[in-house]
């Protein structure tokens, strides 16, 4: 049986480009970037070369970006590295409530350390209010962060208009754009952020590699020590055949946006009105213009998203329920219940997420098998009530 992956949002799969760049790096190229001979001089060339490459993909300098292992640590570098450098002045961080747990999870730890965490609330569609963030500033604020775009629902969050007020008030702003990349277009200075999150497995790279955009002049400390390499803000060897894979990811994804985003709008589009025509009682999570146009998440009342998800992992589809750092949770998603969804819809909902390689006839299938897993699994619940 053949898998129709539509769980894009997880992870996407290494595209040919991509690994055929990284395989001299695994055995011809294999030095140590930091040795000075001529093998560590060739691999030191394939990491700066990949270090231009994720620049220009968010239209930065070179020297501002900072190879991770991923999105994860870049998230917790900017949150802590900033709390280190600030540590006698800043003692108030904001974000909103539907973050990603490698946003909330580093601060819930932060506040039990001192800090003073303010999570903004979003409307029904997850959109932040820019007059509850105006209202939240304060004299000892020193970051605020949040997602350009959210990892469940898609929303797009207004960051270029967040970003002038945030600045106005001397405070840093962070952008977790993980999900956001190849998606959408990013321009650092644009959107006016001062430290941004990529991943690479997000956008056709590698997985365990991603990057940490630093603007030039802002003061952040490392979270650990032992090493040079990266500026002094992230010891440790890098690993070379990934980073060559993300920059090349990333040079693609950046010809590919405009084409992608139409790619998947219309297949989202179709998929959402062949669920409404087929299925009864569904609703959309999150708006339904201002998200990611790859992004489709629906509950369908009276049915288990878990038991939705496993009925149509057997059928060849693959979906998530969610964030998959929240996997085999029992807990509703935090995203939902922060737009206003009650317990028993939030656990009823689905993230279809669609990419490159996606097609219609994909989606076709879908809409024939999805109906009858829905009733099965509605039959199942009224039958336990």
């Amino acid at each position: 049986m053949q898998t129709i992956y539509l769980d894009h949002n997880a992870t996407t799969p290494l595209r040919p480009e991509v690994l055929v760049a990284m395989l001299p790096y695994l055995n011809v190229h294999f030095g140590n970037p930091s040795s000075v001979h001529r093998a560590g001089r060739r691999a030191k060339q394939g990491l700066e070369e990949a270090r231009e490459q994720v620049a220009a993909f968010m239209k930065a300098r070179p020297a501002e970006v900072l190879f991770t292992s991923g999105g994860t640590e870049s998230n917790n570098l900017a949150l802590r590295g900033m709390r280190r450098a600030t540590y006698d002045t800043g003692k108030h961080i904001i974000t909103t409530a539907i973050e990603h747990s490698s946003i909330l999870e580093p601060l819930r730890r932060l506040a039990g350390e001192g800090i003073t965490v303010t999570t903004l609330p979003v409307d029904r569609e997850g959109r932040v209010s820019a007059e509850d963030l105006a209202a939240a500033l304060r004299p000892e604020t020193t970051l605020v962060s949040i997602g350009l775009a959210n990892h469940e629902v898609g929303t797009i969050q207004p960051i270029t208009a967040l970003s002038r007020m945030i600045h106005e008030h001397d405070v840093l702003l962070h952008v977790d754009a993980v999900q956001a990349a190849g998606k959408l277009p990013l321009e650092v200075h644009s959107l006016g952020v001062d430290l941004l999150s990529l991943s690479a497995h997000k956008l056709y790279g590698p997985k365990g590699i991603g990057a940490l955009y630093v603007r030039k002049g802002t003061n952040l400390l490392p979270l650990m020590s032992g090493g040079a390499q990266e500026r002094e803000k992230r010891p440790g060897t890098e690993n070379v055949a990934a980073a060559v894979g993300f920059g090349v990811a990333a040079t693609l994804a950046a010809q590919e946006i405009e084409w992608q985003a139409a790619h998947s709008l219309r297949l989202t589009t179709r998929l959402w009105e062949g669920i409404q025509d087929k299925v009864s009682h569904v609703s959309l999570n999150g708006p339904e213009r201002d998200r990611l146009a790859n992004t489709l998440n629906v509950s369908f009342a009276g049915a288990a998203g878990e038991g939705l998800m496993m009925g149509l992992d057997l059928a060849g589809i693959a979906v998530s329920t969610g964030s998959a750092c929240a996997a085999g949770s029992i807990e509703p998603s935090h995203v939902l219940l922060a737009l206003g969804r009650d317990e028993a819809m939030a656990k009823s909902a689905i993230r279809f997420s669609v990419g490159r390689d996606t097609t219609e006839q994909e989606i076709d299938r879908v809409l024939e098998v999805l109906p009858s897993v829905v009733e099965r699994v509605r039959a199942a619940a009224r039958s336990q009530s």
